[in-house]
C-alpha cells in the first residue's frame, strides 16, 4: 500500500534525516511484524554456554589486562539519555491522587510510604530540605502534619529540585559522610579504577539534547576534583540520538499518526539506535554500562575485578584472533585451518556449516576468515533473580546457523511449548554489562552497522486518548544491534548489578554507607 505524503510530510521526514523509502520500510515492519527468535536451548554453565571464571582465570586475566592497558586506548561508553521520570512514577502518581486523606496509606501507598519512613536516608535529602527551608517551609513541620503531596512536589516539580524531570546521572544516589555523588561521578570513579590508559580516562555520555549543557557544568565542577583525588586526566565527550534513527508512529490499522498540527509523530528508535553512536567512538577497548548501575566505593571492589577480567580475557582472545587471521590471509595448510577451525568452535563459540569439512581448502580459509573478523564483545551475565533483562541463548537463524545471542522475552514466541521450556530453563540474564573490541586485526574500526540483524525489533502498543498507538523499536544494542558479533558470556556476581528503576531502589543495603 503506498503512502500519501504531502509536501510538508516530505520537507518534515527530509528534515530528519530519513527517507520516503525508509519510512515506507518501517510501515511494511508494523504491517508485517518480527520474526521470532528461534531458540535451540538456554545458555547455562553446564552446556558451556556460560563461562564461569575460577580465581586463577581472574588472576590471569587481569594480569594480562593490566600489562596491555598502556598500550590500549580505552574507553566507558555509557547510555544516559532522558530523564528520570519512571524513576518515580509511584510518586507522580501520588501526588495526583492524594488529597490528605488515605483509608489506609500503607495499603494503598505502599512505595510512597516506604519512602517517606527513609526521607532522610536519601543522598538528596539535604538539598529537599533547603529547597523547601529556602520558601520558608519546615520539613518536617510538613511531615508531622501529613502534608506529604508539598514535599513531594518540592522534589519532583521543575521550578523546585525538579528531580522528575533531570536524568539520572544528575540525580543525587549516594551519601559519603557530608558529600554525595552522582551516577556520573561514580562512573568517573569507575573509570579511574579499571577502564584508564595510564593516567588517561575517557568516558563517553549518551545524553538529550536538553540535558547535555547540564551534563557538562556538573562534569565540570567536579573535574579537577577527581582529576586529583585519582591521578588522572579525563575526557569526556557526549553524543545524542540521532533523529534518522527515529521511526514512525502508526494507529492500529498501520496509518501513520499525526499530532494536533497535523504533523507526523515519530519516535526514538531506542536504546539499539545507539549502535550509531557507538561506531563513531574510536578506541581498542569499550566499556558499556548503564548510567543507574553504580555503587558506593565500599562495593566497587568486585565490579572492578571483573570488569578487568573480562577485559583480559577479550583482549587475549582478540590477539589469537588477529594472529590467526593473518595466517588466513596467506597461505594456509591443511593443518592451520583445521586448528584455527578448532579454535573458533572450542573458544569462540563460531559455529561452522555441517559439510565444512567437505569444502575445498580455499572455501574453508574463505569461510573462517569472514567469522574471525567481526566486532568482539564479552558480556557479563548474573544468575537470574527475577529481574527484567534480556537472557543469553543459543538461536538459530533461516541458514541453520547457531549462535549466542541476548534474546528479549518479545522476542520469543510465548505460544510454542518448546520455545516457552527453553525459556523456563535460563539460568542468568544479562544485565548490560559489556566489553567490545570494535577494530579489526589491521587496526581500522569495523562499521559496526554491518553487523545488526534488522529482523529483531519490536513492536509496541500504547493508549493516547482514545486511539491505540504502535511503536517500533530497532535491535537493542546489546541485542539485535550486536547480533553478528563474535559474542562469548561470562559468569559475573550478583554484586555487579545494582540498577536504580525506582527511587527506593537506593534504600537497598548496597547503595547505602556502609
Amino acid at each position: 500500500m503506498e503512502q500519501n505524503f504531502t509536501t510538508a510530510d516530505l520537507q518534515q521526514i527530509q528534515s530528519l534525516g530519513l527517507t520516503v523509502e525508509k519510512v515506507a520500510q518501517q510501515i511494511d515492519a508494523f504491517r508485517n511484524g518480527f520474526p521470532k527468535a528461534k531458540l535451540i536451548d538456554a545458555a547455562t554453565p553446564d552446556n558451556g554456554g556460560i563461562i564461569v571464571l575460577s580465581d586463577s582465570d581472574i588472576d590471569r586475566y587481569i594480569s594480562y589486562y593490566q600489562a596491555q592497558t598502556r598500550k590500549k586506548d580505552i574507553l566507558k561508553f555509557v547510555p544516559a539519555s532522558g530523564a528520570a521520570t519512571r524513576m518515580f512514577k509511584d510518586l507522580f502518581a501520588f501526588s495526583a491522587t492524594y488529597f490528605g486523606v488515605a483509608k489506609n496509606f500503607e495499603k494503598e501507598f505502599p512505595e510512597v510510604k516506604t519512602f517517606l519512613e527513609q526521607l532522610r536516608t536519601f543522598a538528596f535529602y539535604e538539598d529537599l530540605k533547603k529547597c523547601m527551608d529556602e520558601s520558608s517551609l519546615d520539613i518536617q513541620d510538613y511531615m508531622d502534619r501529613g502534608d506529604y503531596t508539598t514535599i513531594i512536589n518540592y522534589l519532583l516539580k521543575d521550578k523546585y529540585l525538579n528531580y522528575g524531570g533531570l536524568p539520572k546521572g544528575l540525580l543525587k544516589f549516594h551519601k559519603y559522610g557530608d558529600a554525595q555523588r552522582t551516577p556520573i561521578e561514580e562512573h568517573i570513579v569507575e573509570g579511574a579504577e579499571y577502564a584508564r590508559t595510564k593516567d588517561k580516562v575517557r568516558i563517553h555520555f549518551t545524553v538529550s539534547p536538553e540535558h547535555k549543557a547540564l551534563f557538562r557544568k556538573k562534569i565540570q565542577a567536579v573535574k579537577k576534583q577527581y582529576e586529583a583525588q585519582f591521578g588522572i586526566k579525563l575526557e569526556t565527550t557526549f553524543s545524542e540520538q540521532k533523529h534518522y534513527t527515529d521511526i514512525i508512529a502508526v494507529d492500529e490499522y498501520n496509518n501513520p499518526m499525526r499530532d494536533e498540527d497535523g504533523k507526523l509523530i515519530f519516535r526514538p528508535g531506542g536504546h539499539g539506535a545507539l549502535i550509531e553512536n557507538l561506531n563513531e567512538c574510536r578506541a581498542d577497548l569499550i566499556f558499556i554500562k548503564n548510567i543507574d548501575n553504580v555503587v558506593p566505593d565500599w562495593m566497587k571492589h568486585t565490579t572492578v575485578v571483573y570488569k578487568k577480567a573480562l577485559a583480559g580475557m577479550l583482549l587475549e582472545l582478540q590477539e589469537k584472533t588477529f594472529k590467526y587471521l593473518h595466517i588466513l590471509d596467506k597461505k594456509p595448510t591443511q593443518r592451520q585451518v583445521s586448528i584455527i577451525a578448532k579454535f573458533a568452535a572450542s573458544q569462540l563459540q563460531v559455529d561452522l556449516p555441517k559439510d565444512f569439512r567437505k569444502l575445498e581448502l580455499k572455501e574453508q580459509a574463505k569461510l573462517l576468515h569472514d567469522k574471525l573478523n567481526r566486532p568482539m564483545r564479552i558480556c557479563g551475565m548474573v544468575k537470574n533473580q527475577g529481574e527484567p533483562g534480556g537472557g543469553p541463548f543459543f538461536i538459530e537463524n533461516t541458514h541453520g546457523i547457531k549462535s549466542l545471542q541476548i534474546v528479549e522475552t518479545a522476542q520469543i514466541n510465548r505460544k510454542a511449548v518448546d520455545q516457552e521450556s527453553i525459556l523456563s530453563q535460563a539460568t542468568h540474564f544479562n544485565p548490560v554489562d559489556l566489553v567490545c573490541a570494535t577494530k579489526n586485526y589491521k587496526g581500522r574500526r569495523f562499521d559496526l552497522r554491518k553487523y545488526v540483524d534488522p529482523e529483531t525489533g519490536f513492536i509496541s502498543k500504547k493508549t493516547k486518548g482514545a486511539q491505540t498507538m504502535k511503536s517500533q523499536e530497532l535491535p537493542g544494542l546489546w541485542n539485535g544491534a550486536m547480533a553478528e558479533w563474535i559474542s562469548l558470556f561470562v559468569e559475573v556476581p550478583l554484586a555487579t548489578f545494582n540498577p536504580v528503576k525506582s527511587v527506593n531502589d537506593l534504600l537497598r543495603p548496597e547503595h547505602l554507607e556502609n
